[in-house]
């Protein structure tokens, strides 16, 4: 077709002239076709249209909006609110809501009604919880903005909590909780588990997940008394994406402003103000994972983690840098070397150990804490083994990054963050939790100025000072191998790096 368009709009002239009789036009892809007009790019004056505009209502509430050009929009209401508030609560309660979300309200009879009324503009609706951040959100057709922050004001604020709509979400959350059970990917108990031995009774280290001894305990009298507590203005943020902030602010004042929750007055009193307390230790499953007769593997799960830092710290980024730098994942990767496979976890350990299934960093962050933990996954027989590669990978952290390594994580995690913010969902949760944790937002090109900058040296620093916390520690499956907490604690301590030593510690 590009043929045929050449000879037509330029001649059959220039076509022999760029053609090396082949057909085929004789020119390096790397340089312009001759007689092509010059590209003109749309133009940006700075970053004045990317900067997202904040407002702060008189009842505290904040607007933020970020415009992205389109026909949809994505809106929410992100609350100050999860799991980690639950210390005065039976746990399960911010699990609870969330599973109610957007059913019956003073506006709406049924959660059907919410979902006609949203299909007139195109538009879906999610909630999700987290340890600290409760998250309503809907994207529809930015013309039908009104409608869908009416409907999410009459979510959030006058929800009805009929006693068949909770009962209904008890059969839910027990579903939910036999499902993570069966999983073949172990990952989310185990990330439960892991926040349980590092911060144990405290904070992020309460459940996520509804206990199933909670799940009777939760009521409409309950909810409504933690609703008091933290659904309150100065604790939300309006956030919007592909609207103009002067819409939304309206919408704000007409629908969020002076409206009257159907739990009474908020007591923001109330609020659990605690900081989270690193403990570390440890936290074991043995029971029976085995699905039965399937090809699945039956595997043993660790997960090994020691506290970084809170994101709100400048040792966030560099964080951020050693985990991409690590990497990992499974043993089967169906990418090349643009799916992380020059990472460490990959060269040193899945690369040098056939019978290990699964070896991936994580790195969890919060306002107060955080937490670097790496994942692998081995036959029953092979868990002493693992452990020592575990601990040796992490002492291995606190010596000098390679300069090409360092600079393909740096770019690697440029590139995730800059695809990621493609998407217009994710914009919108990243401008929520930023402007609800700090007020404000910084922009990509501000991210990637702080990734560019980060050196080795700082790399070995934040390793140095993470290596001087006790560890945490998961175990799930077959643990009858498995060296002893004390043994784990005392090889990560050995900062020397003397490896024969370390693996006498287990023998």
């Amino acid at each position: 077709i590009n043929l045929h368009f050449c000879i037509y709009r330029f001649g059959i002239a220039a076509y022999r002239k760029c053609s090396s009789g082949s057909g085929y036009p004789n020119i390096s892809l790397s340089a312009p076709l001759p007689g092509i007009p010059k590209p003109v790019f749309a133009a940006v004056d700075s970053h004045e249209q990317c900067e997202t505009k904040i407002t702060t209502l008189e009842n505290g509430l904040k607007v933020a909006s970020q415009n992205k050009f389109g026909q949809f929009c994505t809106v929410g209401i992100l609350v100050n609110s999860g799991s980690r508030h639950e210390t005065k609560y039976p746990s399960g309660v911010a699990h609870f809501l969330e599973k109610l979300a957007f059913s019956s309200t003073a506006q709406y009879g049924s959660k059907d009604e919410i979902l006609l009324t949203l299909e007139k503009h195109g538009g879906i609706c999610d909630c999700q919880t987290s340890r600290d951040t409760t998250m309503y959100a809907v994207s529809a057709e930015v013309k039908g903005l009104d409608t869908v922050v009416s409907l999410l004001s009459d979510a959030v604020l006058q929800p009805r909590l009929l006693d068949e709509e909770i009962e209904m979400t008890r059969m839910a959350v027990r579903f939910e909780l036999e499902d993570l059970s069966m999983r073949p990917d172990p990952e989310p108990l185990l990330t439960e588990m892991i926040h349980a031995a590092a911060y144990r009774g405290n904070t992020v280290g309460l459940p996520r997940f509804c206990p199933v001894e909670s799940v009777e305990k939760i009521d409409k009298k309950l909810l409504h008394m933690y609703l008091q507590s933290y659904y309150c203005p100065e604790r939300m943020v309006l956030a919007g994406v592909g609207i103009e902030h002067e819409q939304l602010v309206a919408c704000a004042r007409k629908y969020l402003l002076n409206v009257k929750p159907v739990w009474g007055a908020s007591t923001p009193t109330n609020v659990d103000l605690s900081v989270a307390q690193y403990t570390g230790g440890i936290v074991r499953d043995m029971s029976d994972v085995s699905l039965g007769p399937t090809p699945i593997p039956e595997l043993t799960h660790i997960m090994i983690g020691l506290e970084s830092c809170s994101f709100l710290e400048d040792d966030f980024i560099p964080f951020a840098v050693l985990n991409m730098m690590m990497g990992g994942g499974g043993s089967f990767s169906a990418g090349g070397p643009g799916k992380g496979m020059f990472t460490r976890l990959y060269l040193n350990v899945l690369n040098r150990h056939h019978w290990m299934y699964n070896a991936t960093s994580y790195h969890h962050s919060y306002e107060d804490t955080g937490l670097l933990c790496i994942h692998a996954s081995a036959d029953p027989r092979q868990v002493r083994e693992m452990v020592e590669i575990l601990t040796r990978e992490f002492i291995q952290m606190a010596g000098t990054a390679g300069e090409m390594e360092l600079e393909r994580a740096k770019t690697q995690l440029k590139s995730m963050l800059m695809m990621n913010l493609e998407s217009r969902p994710v914009i919108f949760e990243d401008v929520g939790r930023q402007v609800l944790a700090t007020g404000k937002r910084k922009l990509p090109h501000e991210l990637c100025d702080l990734i560019s900058n980060v050196t080795a040296s700082d790399i070995k620093r934040v390793t140095t000072k993470m290596l001087c916390s006790k560890p945490a520690v998961a175990a799930l499956g077959d643990l009858t191998e498995m060296p002893s907490y004390e043994h784990i604690q005392a090889a990560l301590s050995s900062k020397d790096g003397h490896l024969p030593r370390m693996y006498r510690l287990f023998r």
